[in-house]
């Protein structure tokens, strides 16, 4: 059995116990965690796929470490213009195994299951990245129900105490009402408002 499935904005092709690099994802290593974007699942032959995602289906995986890609080298230049500028980046990676693979009316197992309901994936609110959303998780706003009751004068001091002065830019006014629409399962009213925002930003 595998299935196709979203992963921090990525989509993966998963089978059980396989290993997959993915954006930085919230928790710490051992932490089981849980996506429920399962867009296709082919089970021995049976495909079914989504509309746009299969539901009651899950995929359930073990963060086992952090780390960071290979460097890239971005550069840019302006031909007569005497500009050039080059930058390196390494992107911000989370090592999953994944241990389950749940078709839709089925269970995942029990470990999976107990853990993976720990956090929500708070990078669905228009504004919060995985950084953000790891500091969000540390400061104890792991799900989108205590993120709607947050004050966001009070994010806004969680960001520049865990991140820095490069968060100040970052402004969560409209993260606690975002995160409601979305405990409340209004996808559609989350993204038809998303649409309009700017950054998170109403």
């Amino acid at each position: 059995m595998y299935a196709i499935v979203e992963i921090a904005g990525q989509q993966f092709k998963v089978a059980k116990d396989q290993k997959v690099f993915v954006h930085r994802l919230p928790g710490a290593e051992g932490d089981v965690v849980k996506f429920d974007n399962v867009l296709l699942l082919d089970n021995d032959g049976q495909v079914t796929v989504g509309a746009p995602v299969i539901e009651g289906a899950a995929v359930a995986g073990k963060i086992l470490r952090h780390l960071k890609g290979d460097k890239v080298i971005v550069f840019k230049k302006k031909r007569r213009k005497g500009y050039k500028k080059k930058n390196g980046h390494r992107q911000y990676l989370t090592e999953i195994l994944i241990e389950d693979v749940v078709a839709s009316g089925n269970k995942p197992a029990k470990k999976a299951a107990k853990k993976a309901e720990k956090g929500d994936d708070l990078k669905k609110i228009e504004g919060v990245g995985p950084k953000i959303a790891s500091i969000l998780a540390e400061g104890g706003y792991d799900s989108f129900a205590k993120l709607a009751k947050a004050d966001p004068e009070k994010l806004r001091e969680l960001l520049l105490e865990k991140g820095g002065k490069r968060y100040a830019m970052h402004n969560p006014e409209t993260w606690p009402k975002q995160a409601e629409l979305a405990a409340e399962g209004k996808w559609e009213e989350l993204k038809k408002w998303q649409d309009e925002l700017n950054g998170g930003r109403s």
